[in-house]
């Protein structure tokens, strides 16, 4: 009861007083304000919040189907002169395929004579791939010889250095037992 006593003394009414006032200030401000915080805002013209909604595909012009990947183009729209920089290539690069196929085909006897005659005769040119396949064979086998011989010369020299790694790990092993066991016994 003294400790409730106490605290009574203690207290100080404008300290009290500044509380309460402050508490019915806030209370008064937020019972008697103009604002409805149960419902929403309205907006002028609009019946409710939510009747109207926003779509933001009204505000942007769609392309028209063109019958591509879900019925659009698969091109950018941004890149039609490229489009048809592109298709203007590939129909010069048809008509100048179709040039050379008629220019370098072989339609008559004396075209493919004259073809003959140009370039080295079939049986050389068989003769020549067939050297050049036996020399590269070759090649690759001396290339898989000396290889193997190198590897060989390396794993030897790994195995013997290894051997003399193993036999100094051991010889350090042992002086340093030996140096453990005479500094324990001079102690």
């Amino acid at each position: 009861m003294k400790k409730v006593i106490n605290w009574l003394k203690n207290v100080r009414p404008f300290k009290v007083l500044s509380v309460f006032l402050a508490g019915m200030f806030l209370i008064l401000t937020q019972a008697c304000s103009g604002a409805n915080a149960t419902q929403p805002s309205q907006q002028p013209g609009a019946e409710s919040a939510y009747t109207k909604r926003y779509d933001p595909t009204k505000e942007y012009n769609l392309n028209t189907p063109e019958g591509g990947m879900n019925n659009f183009s698969d091109n950018d729209p941004r890149a039609k002169n490229f489009e048809k920089a592109a298709q203007n290539r590939a129909e010069d690069l048809s008509r100048n395929a179709e040039r050379n196929i008629n220019e370098k085909g072989i339609d008559s006897p004396e075209q493919y004579a004259r073809n003959y005659r140009q370039g080295t005769p079939f049986p050389e040119r068989v003769k020549n791939l067939g050297e050049d396949i036996g020399s590269s064979a070759q090649e690759t086998a001396e290339g898989v010889a000396k290889g193997t011989k190198r590897g060989l010369e390396n794993l030897k020299d790994n195995t013997s250095d290894a051997a003399q790694n193993l036999g100094k790990t051991a010889q350090r092993t042992v002086e340093e037992d030996n140096n453990a066991i005479n500094r324990t016994l001079n102690k």
